[in-house]
């Protein structure tokens, strides 16, 4: 009975997270985690861990099928991930000197919020009008981009992947599939960091809980990518708005568990 109810829980958990990170480049934390410490009493530092390891190979298929399909900037996406990495130890170095403060919720009401936005105001933007702009600009913009994600994810400890999605689309103009592609690019890494450092700390995960996790977060992210590969912008705005809310208000409710 144990094991089917983990074998449930991590099923599900994976579905999500596979989805979310699939269609938006997500983390797998913020949805994995809450569902493992509220249903498997997880050690939060372990889920996370867990939520992370995800994350490396679910991403990594992800970014695989979106670079296929030319979906893919791996350039910028280069440059950013360097700009997100060193900022995110700067940030939370600059945490680490302030009084703490219950920010842990503000990823998932920002994921609610995106959804809602893919919705009402989906991005249309085409790879033609991307390309419009230079090659030297573009550089610039992924490492000032870079820092300013790497010190809110330092900062508050999460957001990196609904960051990075906003940014791409909202503030250098990619089109969706390619800013998708550029993210899961850039989570891959920064995901397969956390991971290795949290193992290094806190010891061995659950090895059962940790192969199920893997496994169904990367089956549900390889179908959500080809999904979203073949989709037209408009169905892939709504699909991947509805995505967002759904999960949204499901982590937020198994938040509200925990307390």
């Amino acid at each position: 009975m144990n094991l089917l109810f983990t074998i449930i829980v991590t099923f599900f958990a994976g579905m999500g997270a596979g989805l979310g990170t699939g269609f938006a480049g997500m983390s797998a934390a913020a949805v994995i985690s809450p569902m493992l410490i509220t249903f498997l009493r997880m050690d939060p530092y372990m889920a996370v861990g867990i939520a992370l390891s995800s994350d490396v190979l679910a991403s990594a298929v992800s970014a695989y099928t979106y670079h296929k399909n030319k979906n893919l900037d791996i350039k910028n996406g280069l440059i950013m991930m360097a700009s997100v990495l060193l900022f995110t130890v700067v940030g939370s170095w600059v945490a680490s000197l302030v009084p703490s403060t219950t920010m842990g919720s503000f990823s998932v009401f920002m994921t609610f919020l995106l959804g809602i936005k893919f919705i009402v105001k989906p991005v249309m933007t085409t790879k033609e009008a991307m390309q419009g702009v230079s090659a030297e600009k573009r550089a610039l913009q992924s490492i000032i981009c870079g820092v300013v994600i790497g010190m809110i994810c330092g900062f508050i400890g999460a957001g990196g992947g609904m960051m990075m999605l906003l940014i791409l689309t909202s503030v250098l103009g990619y089109e969706l599939k390619t800013a998708v592609g550029t993210s899961v690019f850039i989570m891959t890494f920064t995901a397969l960091t956390g991971a290795a450092s949290h193992f290094a700390i806190g010891g061995a995960p659950d090895w059962t809980v940790f192969i199920l996790c893997v496994l169904f977060t990367l089956l549900w992210a390889r179908i959500a990518a080809v999904f979203a590969n073949k989709a037209d912008a408009k169905t892939l705005n709504r699909a991947t708005g509805i995505v967002l809310v759904v999960l949204g208000i499901v982590v937020m409710g198994f938040n509200l568990l925990t307390k």
